[in-house]
């Protein structure tokens, strides 16, 4: 089985995909991981990030390793572990330019369809699972909430990680993320082929009780 989850930053996506996925058993595949991954590589050479053909190199060049288990995805970048590197507000800063660059997204898009094959059942969230890398999932799904839910919670996060960033620095990061990344799920909004979730008052308790019903109707 493959169950999708797109939606913006702070929705909630990545939480809910990787306790849906614990709760059924199943790998868990965190896309946005591997977006970040880039980026803080191209961080850690200083690239000018609004140079598309410099940040293409790097995604090519890069050793990047995903192990995808059912609680967590660990992210490797040349060996090193940056699981939790990837997550700084210096690297969601300059992800949306690596989330712009086409040729990097085709890059991914193949890379993640390996990897969902070598998997075979998994859920995967991301902007662009259900309508672009595996749109022929079981189920798809489209999580959503309001700016300011959405900043309090990825600044609760941040600050709870130690980062020193305010809300209206995430507030503005989001904004910018949203132009970059909201055409990549209207697709399936447009075409009424995934479920749409709002989670902006709904606790995670809920939201996975309200997915994992929704899996449970999708026939096998």
């Amino acid at each position: 089985m493959i169950i999708t989850i797109d939606g913006p930053a702070g929705s909630g996506k990545s939480t809910a995909a990787r306790k849906l996925a614990a709760r059924l058993a199943l790998p868990y595949l965190d896309t946005g991981a591997m977006y970040r991954a880039i980026a803080y590589a191209a961080l850690s050479v200083h690239v000018d990030f609004e140079d598309q053909a410099a940040l293409l190199r790097i995604a090519q060049q890069v050793d990047l390793q995903l192990d995808c288990g059912p609680t967590f995805t660990r992210v490797r970048v040349d060996g090193q572990d940056v699981s939790e590197a990837i997550r700084s507000m210096d690297v969601s800063t300059v992800t949306p330019y690596v989330a712009r660059c086409q040729a990097i997204r085709d890059l991914l898009v193949q890379r993640q369809r390996q990897l969902g094959q070598a998997l075979g059942s998994f859920v995967t969230e991301g902007r662009d699972q259900g309508s672009i890398v595996f749109p022929k999932a079981d189920k798809r799904f489209v999580l959503e909430a309001g700016l300011e839910a959405r900043a309090q919670r990825r600044h609760q996060e941040l600050s709870a990680d130690g980062e020193d960033v305010t809300l209206d620095e995430v507030r503005t990061n989001l904004c910018a993320r949203d132009r970059v990344d909201s055409k990549q799920w209207e697709p399936l909004l447009q075409s009424k082929n995934a479920h749409l979730l709002d989670t902006t008052h709904m606790t995670i308790h809920d939201v996975i009780d309200h997915l994992a019903a929704e899996v449970s109707n999708t026939p096998r």
